[in-house]
């Protein structure tokens, strides 16, 4: 981005709302560079999911928004990373006609499944399925929405085969917010990789039982 008197009230506006956002406990958030291509005014933000009882701050604002990156507690040494995902706030006041609007979100999630998961050939659908339960259970209103289920069989051998065989499913999509108050978005967001990851939102009080893959 230029100068901070060069970017435009809405887009500073919506930064102050990703600011105030309280994500996942289990997610590590931090900032990336923006893709310059893709809109004049972007911020990105990369996560990681790890297990529950491996300790991670509420939610803490990555540098663009003058503090450091979350940092990680000290309750395990060799945490299993569960899934990553990126979240890219794009603002265009020319309102591209492609997005119907002058905000876009586009994300990416990636997970790996057990194998009786990974073979379903729902799979695609269910993850769908996700995004959209996620937006609407926070009052996410959004429109132009679209995005692409992949599944990966990655096969193992030689020094590697006791590895054995990996399914990771990739959830790349991309929404317009409908307004620049966008702090429900990544905290529906937050929600959505956590789920990928094996951790759905539970009721207060309900503690997830240690997470496992096959």
């Amino acid at each position: 981005m230029g100068g901070l008197q060069e970017v435009p009230q809405e887009f500073l506006s919506a930064l102050s709302g990703l600011r105030e956002a309280t994500c996942r406990n289990e997610l590590r958030l931090e900032e990336l560079p923006a893709p310059s291509r893709l809109a004049p005014f972007a911020v990105a933000l990369g996560a990681e999911v790890f297990p529950p009882l491996y300790s991670v701050p509420q939610h803490a604002a990555p540098a663009a928004f003058g503090h450091g990156p979350a940092r990680l507690g000290p309750v395990s040494r060799d945490p299993e990373e569960l899934a990553t995902g990126r979240f890219i706030l794009l603002h265009d006041p020319r309102a591209p006609e492609v997005w119907n609007g002058t905000f876009r979100v586009v994300t990416y999630i990636r997970a790996q499944l057990d194998a009786d998961m990974g073979n379903d050939a729902l799979l695609g659908s269910v993850a769908w399925t996700w995004l959209v339960e996620a937006l609407e259970n926070h009052g996410a209103r959004h429109h132009s929405e679209g995005g692409t289920a992949t599944r990966i069989l990655s096969e193992s051998y030689g020094t590697l085969e006791e590895r054995g065989d990996t399914i990771d499913i990739e959830l790349r999509a991309s929404w317009t917010p409908a307004g620049w108050d966008v702090r429900s978005h990544l905290e529906a967001w937050s929600d959505m990789v956590c789920t990928f990851a094996g951790i759905p939102p539970l009721p207060e009080g309900v503690h997830p039982l240690p997470h496992r893959r096959s």
